[in-house]
């Protein structure tokens, strides 16, 4: 059975000797962001703040922050198991004969399962507030000196495309701007900001908007997932968890949050209200500079009889989010090979930081298949932000990131081998020269053949023979070494 909801999971992390409470009083302004980071970056467990100073909701944080705790929450001995259950999903023919199609029945009712289940009241209701709340009640996190204020570093947003009305479930901070005001941190690229472009076109005025705070760890997950625009996180969260996620009405709007989550905060953006948001230290490790953000208004707070506040910070890698991003990019490798098959595997360090670095080992079959495949990619949904690229052959092993550099710094020529373009980057690349746009560079490490004007010969990896290793096993042992 998937987890129901935050606390089935927290129990499972306890079980695992995953989980450390605090006990004693802890402040949210900086003190716990400090804690989270010290434990990350040593190998620690999860924190649960029974006592964050000036509030009485325990704070969750760093529960994602390993790859054994994104095994936790996915419920897998390894994350390369759910990559396995999408390729079998993509593998899905059509039937042939009466036969075939008897066969694929069980598959077909087993995908209706994986759609969310509206319900009619849920957990995250036990306590409903249209007055008498604020949003400094929450123990919202100031993680760095410089940050702007308290962020909500791991809502779930949801909104509704006005054209299809299909509901989009992101995951953008909000700064706590005062008792019912917050910033809506909607970049550009994202579904969110597009949602918001569109209601505007049509010279609407107010868009609704759901906060969900907390939620069971998959569908936490699914708000930060790069899916086709229109493909319902709900959904996807529905296939991860083998199970259709329990959403529920909100009281303000005819948007939906999921029953279980341990709070919800209901309002609108004003179309056209822009307001100053940031600074923030954010995932780069760098501050990102303040600007102008949409406004979240809170009309409405629903919550469970007594919450748990589930947080996250971003900042000098590793951090949670890399963790997250790890398993992202083993779940999704086979949605990339579905396009490009010749990819044999690709990794993202952590200290680029997701955007600024992708490696990718391929089969080359052709000259000049490295560039397809970089502009291949960066014509791919999030992959476009892509700011450096190195795509080395299928031997090298790119998780192993000393191998690619000793293999690529050996194989390129730069000026033959280095390309530039231009388009979009990430919001946050603040050295980009325009906002949003920049230039972006390929590099193709694969050995260089004929065919790509390259005629000298191609030298061998210096390697000892096999017969002499064997024979150096028996005399190493009888060295004593």
């Amino acid at each position: 059975m998937p987890y129901r909801d935050l606390r089935a999971f927290l129990r499972a992390l306890e079980e695992n000797g995953e989980l450390k409470r605090i006990p004693f009083e802890v402040d949210p302004v900086l003190e716990i962001a400090e804690f989270a980071d010290r434990s990350v970056k040593s190998g620690g467990p999860a924190l649960l703040f029974e006592k964050p100073k000036g509030h009485d909701i325990p704070v969750l944080i760093n529960s994602f922050a390993s790859m054994r705790r994104m095994e936790i929450a996915l419920e897998v001995g390894s994350v390369e198991e759910v990559a396995r259950r999408i390729v079998d999903l993509l593998e899905m023919r059509a039937p042939e004969g009466l036969v075939g199609k008897l066969k694929m029945l069980p598959k077909l009712a087993e995908m209706g399962s994986f759609f969310p289940r509206t319900v009619s009241r849920g957990a995250c209701q036990e306590v409903i507030r249209t007055e008498g709340f604020s949003l400094r009640d929450l123990p919202a996190l100031q993680c760095w000196p410089e940050d702007g204020g308290r962020f909500i570093t791991l809502p779930l947003v949801f909104s509704r495309n006005p054209d299809t009305g299909k509901r989009n479930c992101g995951m953008y901070r909000m700064q706590i701007f005062d008792e019912r005001t917050a910033g809506m941190h909607w970049q550009t690229h994202k579904q969110g900001a597009e949602h918001y472009r569109r209601m505007r076109h049509h010279g609407l005025k107010r868009m609704d908007v759901a906060v969900a705070i907390g939620a069971d760890p998959v569908t936490m997950f699914s708000a930060i997932l790069p899916l086709p625009p229109d493909l319902d996180e709900m959904i996807f969260a529905g296939f991860l968890r083998q199970r259709p996620v329990e959403m529920v009405k909100c009281q303000t709007s005819d948007l939906e949050a999921p029953a279980n989550a341990e709070i919800v905060l209901e309002g609108y953006v004003e179309l056209g209200e822009l307001r100053t948001e940031g600074p923030f230290g954010d995932h780069t490790g760098f501050y990102s500079l303040a600007d102008e953000y949409p406004v979240f208004h809170a009309t409405c707070v629903t919550r469970r009889d007594q919450p748990i506040y589930a947080t996250t910070i971003v900042g000098p890698p590793p951090m949670e989010d890399y963790y997250m991003g790890k398993a992202i990019e083993r779940i999704f490798l086979p949605l990339m090979r579905l396009q490009l098959p010749e990819v044999r595997d690709i990794a993202m360090p952590a200290e680029g930081v997701f955007h600024n670095l992708i490696l990718v080992s391929m089969r080359k079959s052709y000259p000049g298949h490295a560039r397809k495949v970089m502009h291949a990619i960066w014509g791919t949904g999030q992959a476009m932000f892509s700011k450096c690229i190195v795509v080395v052959d299928e031997d090298v092993d790119v998780q192993n990131s000393r191998e690619v550099a000793w293999k690529a710094l050996n194989h390129i020529d730069p000026e033959r081998d280095i390309q530039f373009v231009m388009g979009p980057v990430d919001s946050l690349d603040h050295s980009s020269r325009l906002p949003n746009y920049g230039s972006k560079m390929g590099v193709d490490a694969t050995r260089k053949w004929p065919g790509e004007g390259f005629t000298r010969p191609w030298p061998g990896m210096i390697e000892m023979s096999p017969e002499v290793k064997r024979r150096v096993d028996e005399l190493w042992k009888q060295a004593g070494l």
